[in-house]
């Protein structure tokens, strides 16, 4: 599995010319060019990622839904997610991820599905599970993976939840844009 840190995020948009603030435009642009329609399931993240999507005129063409799905009971009744995942290895794991991911996905019908869930802080992190531990689920017709997520702010950078849920939200626009290139069109 990938793992991304907070730095690695943001060299990404830099490598790719993409503005921190505004690439979910350029994302809706792909998703519309390409004919493509995009789904989304988020915990720490609550809704930040649907938020950005919609922000855009137009979103409407390419975004099916998305499922604030904050509590486990919501993660197990409407998503599917496992109990006996959520139980063993918790709602904050690359399978919950997944299965967030899967369960969008067939709720929606959408081309691309992505997934947050994680430890935005500033409470709440351990030292297996530390604040800034996000993993994203993504789930196409062609594969279904996870991305760790290690957004807890290298370089003397303070624990921020804002700063986590925003670089979370930056990763998962980016894996939608990029997955843009190799989804096919099914319509």
């Amino acid at each position: 599995m990938v793992t991304l840190t907070d730095v690695d995020i943001i060299q990404l948009l830099r490598k790719n010319n993409l503005n921190q603030d505004t690439f979910q435009e350029d994302t809706v642009a792909m998703l519309r060019e390409r004919g493509l329609k995009a789904a989304t399931a988020e915990s720490c993240t609550g809704g930040l990622v649907s938020e950005r999507i919609t922000r855009v005129s137009g979103a409407s063409e390419v975004f099916e839904c998305g499922v604030c799905s904050y509590s486990n009971e919501i993660k197990e009744k409407l998503l599917g997610v496992n109990s006996e995942t959520l139980a063993v290895l918790g709602a904050v794991s690359a399978e919950t991820a997944i299965q967030m991911a899967e369960g969008v996905k067939k709720l929606s019908g959408a081309d691309i599905a992505v997934s947050l869930t994680g430890i935005a802080g500033p409470t709440g992190g351990t030292k297996e599970k530390p604040v800034g531990l996000v993993y994203m689920g993504v789930c196409t017709a062609e594969k279904t993976y996870a991305v760790k997520l290690m957004l807890g702010g290298t370089n003397n950078i303070v624990n921020s939840r804002d700063y986590i849920r925003k670089l979370a939200s930056d990763a998962a626009l980016f894996t939608m844009l990029s997955e843009c290139h190799s989804v096919k069109n099914n319509s």
